[in-house]
């Protein structure tokens, strides 16, 4: 690090758990986004201001106003541009350092394995379930880590998946494949603006943890948020053996 990574760095630097060699970490990392939008926005900008060195960013969408309720990354004047284009300007405004690749595109399951082959972490913060199962697909495939994270209304849901973890549970061991839901939308039943921040927020810490080495009891569990009641409590998972995606693995 130079003089003035070690400034501007220097808040992780004084914890022990991060210190110099956690930051040399971050810095030399790849992140990837899939979903530039409520939950894209905070995870993308933390993981920015916090050194990671690379960030690739995923989404086939425009800005909207109905956007700006939550999506904190866009701006009234960027109305209408693509969103992978408006995060990489709202980006380059916190940390000029950071490399950033966007790829406005639907994710397909190619692109997919294409990033998770070289990517550190990714980050699924898309709103639908094919989508989720596609990028957990890939990040097993490619033993890629991944923190996946969803809100709707007040409620959230936040897992993750360590690739290097024997027992840690793919997105598949708990939300089965084969068992599609219904889908609940924003655009229909509503969003809590505050709890894509919260989200979004929680995801970028997990994926530094991972990036730094360190441990978290989401590796094995998958954390649930009322924001109603502002209530968080905890589930534990373990990974299915007759898990369609990675119960194979590890049999």
């Amino acid at each position: 690090m130079n003089d003035a990574q070690l400034l501007r760095y220097s808040r992780h630097l004084l914890l022990e758990e991060i210190d110099v060699e956690g930051q040399e970490r971050l810095l030399a990392s790849h992140a990837v986004i899939i979903g530039a939008g409520g939950l894209g926005s905070p995870a993308a900008m933390y993981l920015t201001s916090a050194g990671v060195g690379r960030l690739t960013l995923v989404d086939d969408d425009e800005v909207d106003l109905t956007n700006l309720q939550r999506q904190i990354a866009h701006t009234e004047a960027r109305v209408g541009q693509p969103k992978t284009e408006s995060m990489r300007t709202a980006l380059q405004q916190i940390n000029s350092d950071t490399q950033i690749r966007t790829l406005t595109r639907r994710a397909d399951a190619e692109l997919l394995r294409e990033l998770a082959r070289d990517a550190d972490v990714m980050l699924d913060c898309t709103d639908n379930f094919a989508t989720r199962q596609m990028v957990n697909q890939a990040c097993v495939q490619e033993e890629t880590d991944l923190v996946w994270g969803a809100a709707i209304r007040f409620d959230a849901q936040i897992g993750v998946y360590r690739a290097g973890d024997p027992v840690s549970p793919c997105y598949a061991c708990t939300f089965d494949p084969r068992h599609v839901p219904e889908e609940a939308r924003c655009a229909t039943m509503g969003v809590f603006a505050p709890i894509t921040g919260i989200v979004g927020s929680i995801q970028a810490a997990e994926a530094i943890k991972l990036l730094c080495g360190l441990p978290s009891e989401l590796h094995h569990a998958m954390l649930l948020i009322n924001a109603r009641r502002m209530a968080f409590s905890s589930i534990g998972l373990q990974r299915q053996q007759a898990c369609p995606v990675c119960g194979s693995m590890h049999a």
